[in-house]
């Protein structure tokens, strides 16, 4: 425990916490937003990809937060614990996406139309890879590997924010059900690979 949080610990490279603080702090108001909108529409939609749109912004709210720790006055925990655990954030959303689809595969429910979640995947699409640039370019200058994992979860929200809008506007127009739940499932290697160079502290800066 006294390894995962150094009380009393003082603000460091004001500069870097400061960047930190404006992306995190956007990143979190968002989230909020996102979160409510998405499994709303998830629910209405009956869509396994919203759905793990959805998961995927309760989980960046929960990385965010953990790369604020680093920063926090009283509670601040390392950067390697801060990395470890944004592995394991990744490594839930893995699971929460490779759930939602098998179960809609299986169980063959298909994506209704939703306007709502239309709307808010789009809003995800213009506005999470900024995010996850401007992540990207400031973990790279500070070597901050958790930030660099939360990117990673910035751009995993703007991939399955396409998947699920792509999902829904195949079955509206084609009448493709299984597209949703097999793009969604494409994701999982992919952040199964992210979560564990983020548990080694090797999360890539550079991309």
């Amino acid at each position: 425990m006294a390894e995962l949080l150094q009380i009393g610990v003082p603000f460091s490279q004001p500069d870097r916490s400061k960047a930190v603080y404006w992306l995190q702090g956007i990143t979190l108001a968002w989230m909020l937003i996102e979160c409510g909108v998405s499994l709303y529409a998830a629910a209405e939609a009956r869509s396994p990809a919203m759905l793990a749109f959805g998961a995927d912004s309760v989980v960046e709210l929960l990385s965010a937060s953990i790369v604020l720790m680093q920063f926090a006055p009283r509670f601040a925990i390392s950067q390697r614990s801060a990395a470890r655990a944004a592995g394991v954030l990744l490594f839930v959303l893995a699971f929460v996406v490779g759930c939602a689809a098998t179960g809609s595969m299986v169980l063959c429910v298909a994506p209704a139309e939703s306007r709502i979640g239309l709307g808010i995947t789009v809003a995800a699409l213009i506005a999470m890879p900024v995010l996850a640039k401007l992540k990207r370019r400031e973990a790279r200058r500070t070597n901050d590997a958790a930030l660099a994992a939360d990117a990673v979860q910035s751009a995993t929200c703007a991939y399955l924010a396409a998947i699920a809008l792509a999902g829904l506007a195949m079955h509206a127009l084609f009448h493709i059900a299984w597209f949703d739940p097999i793009a969604a499932m494409a994701a999982i290697p992919f952040l199964a690979k992210e979560a564990r160079e983020a548990w080694r502290g090797k999360t890539c800066v550079c991309c």
